[in-house]
């Protein structure tokens, strides 16, 4: 009983988190959202029609994997009200009538097809990913991951809002095809392998952009630390884990001349001078800060439109030795992050502001 009180608050932040995947599985499976339009298909044909009419194991594969951080989230989130094997089928059944509502919809988008392989390998991803965290959380340093969590982070609902922006920017910024801390995709995508590529002039915009983005996700850190003075610690924890992720990213989905494409003079210099001025913020009062994160977070939205106009999800397709609508899928959840995490952490800024008072 002491432990479940213990830890019960981070409820919360397991919630934002499990509508936040919901809703990138929704635009995943419903991108563009265009071109509505009945098809004259029978949604009781497309569940028992036969599965080798529209299975690979690629599809399956990656439909399981993209499903099984929902389960994963589910049952972390469910496993505080009821027994192991009941966070099992309610995690499983909530994936289903997920998947389900994604496949008969996709009817209505000739662009998309809708299959019941997709919905089998969906169910499994999620049931998986709930058996994966029943497994998981038995464990003592389980319990210690949480312990160091409370130690590190303020607690209340508002903070837990704020950790989950901190791992939508996380996720955002992992895409290899983003140059490091930026949002625009690679401005080389036209290389071809042994071209010979003039050197291209320094950007100053996106080394704005760069220093922009990280003094926006420092301070967001300042409001979540229980000290001040570990925020460049942890920010630097978080980098660290972005790049080891863009690399691994990059060597399983990019092809060999473009691995290193997302780690460029503007992002260094940027990230540099981004730490530079979160040092000098982290000397400001909370109301300065609060100043200091809105008007940084509106000069960020305004470059960050002006550098998206003349660059779309799409131009990145040939960095990728796959080509399919999953990967452009993901450029575009990408754009769509930079664009909402400005807006989202002012009115977190805000919302902290008020309760200090």
């Amino acid at each position: 009983m002491n432990q479940t009180t213990k830890i019960s608050p981070r409820y919360r932040l397991h919630r934002y988190l499990t509508a936040c995947y919901a809703l990138f599985i929704v635009y995943a499976s419903l991108t563009p959202f265009s071109g509505w339009q009945h098809q004259g298909v029978n949604f009781i044909e497309v569940l028992f029609a036969p599965i080798a009419q529209t299975f690979t194991w690629f599809d399956f594969t990656l439909n399981g994997a993209s499903y099984f951080p929902f389960g994963f989230l589910l049952a972390y989130m469910l496993r505080y009200k009821t027994s192991a094997e009941k966070v099992l089928l309610w995690s499983t059944l909530t994936g289903l009538i997920l998947s389900l509502s994604m496949e008969y919809t996709q009817m209505y988008l000739p662009s998309r097809v809708s299959s019941n392989s997709d919905l089998i390998s969906n169910s499994f991803g999620t049931f998986f990913g709930a058996l994966f965290t029943l497994a998981i959380t038995k464990y003592t340093w389980f319990t210690y991951l949480k312990t160091w969590q409370d130690k590190w982070f303020k607690r209340g609902r508002i903070y837990d809002f704020g950790l989950a922006l901190v791992i939508l920017w996380i996720f955002a910024q992992t895409n290899p095809s983003l140059p490091m801390l930026g949002s625009v995709f690679v401005s080389a995508v036209a290389r071809w392998p042994f071209d010979i590529v003039p050197v291209a002039p320094f950007n100053m915009l996106e080394y704005t952009e760069v220093a922009l983005n990280l003094l926006l996700l420092g301070i967001l850190l300042i409001t979540l630390m229980r000290e001040k003075r570990y925020t460049i610690n942890v920010l630097l924890l978080v980098l660290s884990t972005v790049m080891f992720i863009k690399f691994i990213g990059a060597v399983i989905l990019l092809k060999s001349w473009a691995l290193f494409l997302w780690l460029d003079s503007e992002a260094m210099l940027g990230i540099l001078t981004g730490l530079l001025l979160l040092i000098g913020a982290m000397r400001l009062s909370h109301k300065r800060l609060l100043w200091l994160g809105t008007l940084t977070a509106i000069s960020y939205l305004i470059l960050v439109q002006h550098m998206l106009f003349s660059s779309s999800p799409s131009t990145a397709m040939r960095l990728y030795h796959w080509h399919y609508l999953h990967l452009l899928n993901y450029n575009g959840l990408s754009q769509l992050v930079t664009m909402i995490f400005p807006v989202l952490l002012t009115g977190y800024l805000w919302r902290t502001g008020i309760l200090r008072k």
